[in-house]
């Protein structure tokens, strides 16, 4: 069944391009209210090149993984600077953050070109219908994946193909419980034929989670929030405004509890503590930034989910 996308409905290779990087590690669900605003205020490739990054951090908050912001930044500059949208494989699969699968996705579905995309759920679809029981993680598996990929593709009809694989693994070819009465190419699956398909893909087991507790504290006074902006020297999410925890402000005075939440980065799993807590004096690094003037600013998503518990 296809599912009534707002990215689906155009040939627009701007709108195509960012759709597929919000959809890089972000469920569908998730991606569908963010492309919407951010192409309402992006429409174009000329207005997110104008754009200043904090803006468009600010825009792209809660989404995770901010590289791919700064990397559509970065692209959309170049892009203007070539006089518009590269429209062969290779000139796309060269801008910053475009690897193959998004190249060949903007290449089929903006101009037509015979290029098969492999996401996570067409290598699933294409690893059962070939009862390919390699590691998926592997590179010779999914070379030969690839290679399958190719062979099946519609070549009239690469941006149509391409796009029923990636729906077919969406919603029918799902990770457990595979609908198999229900999917069209079930008489050519070859693991349905000899009830492999729960069992495919394999996936050997990757590193496994680390959970870690700390304390982050909200600290108020006239209607402002003690935060501090991150910068090259904290390691990621350089230029997103954070609230302390209990390291930064080993002074401060402690208050009432106001709630907790569990955080997930990759492989680690945070439990948070948020607590009020009171300052003598703004420590260096910090400022009172007004409570007005928050949602216009690139929050880290622990200190949002933290503003929430309000």
């Amino acid at each position: 069944m296809r599912r009534p996308l707002p990215w689906r409905d155009t040939s627009d290779p701007y709108r195509i391009w960012v759709s597929e990087v919000m959809l890089q590690q972000t469920r569908v669900v998730a991606a569908v209210p963010y492309y919407e605003r951010f192409t309402k205020r992006f429409p174009d490739v000329k207005s997110l090149a104008e754009a200043p990054e904090q803006e468009l951090l600010a825009c792209w908050s809660g989404l995770g993984y901010y590289s791919r912001a700064r990397n559509l930044h970065r692209s959309a500059q170049i892009i203007v600077e070539m006089g518009g949208f590269p429209e062969n494989f290779k000139k796309i699969r060269s801008l910053p953050g475009i690897g193959d699968y998004t190249a060949a996705a903007i290449a089929s579905i903006a101009f037509g070109l015979p290029h098969a995309a492999l996401d996570g759920n067409v290598l699933r679809v294409l690893s059962r219908l070939s009862n390919d029981a390699g590691d998926i993680r592997a590179r010779e598996t999914r070379e030969r994946i690839s290679a399958l990929a190719s062979r099946l593709l519609d070549r009239k009809n690469p941006g149509d193909f391409n796009q029923a694989m990636m729906e077919l693994g969406a919603t029918l070819c799902s990770p457990k419980r595979p609908q198999c009465l229900l999917c069209p190419v079930s008489p050519e699956c070859e693991a349905l034929a000899v009830g492999r398909q729960n069992q495919l893909p394999v996936k050997l087991r990757s590193a496994q989670t680390v959970r870690l507790e700390y304390t982050l504290l909200l600290v108020r006074r006239n209607g402002c929030f003690l935060l501090r902006q991150r910068n090259a020297d904290s390691g990621n999410l350089v230029g997103f405004w954070e609230a302390p925890c209990t390291a930064d402000l080993p002074a401060a005075r402690m208050g009432r509890e106001v709630g907790r939440f569990k955080h997930s980065i990759m492989h680690h799993e945070y439990r948070v503590t948020v607590r009020f807590a009171s300052v003598v004096k703004c420590p260096p690094g910090f400022r009172w930034i007004g409570a007005g003037t928050l949602e216009q600013l690139p929050l880290t998503t622990a200190t949002k989910k933290a503003l929430k518990l309000l």
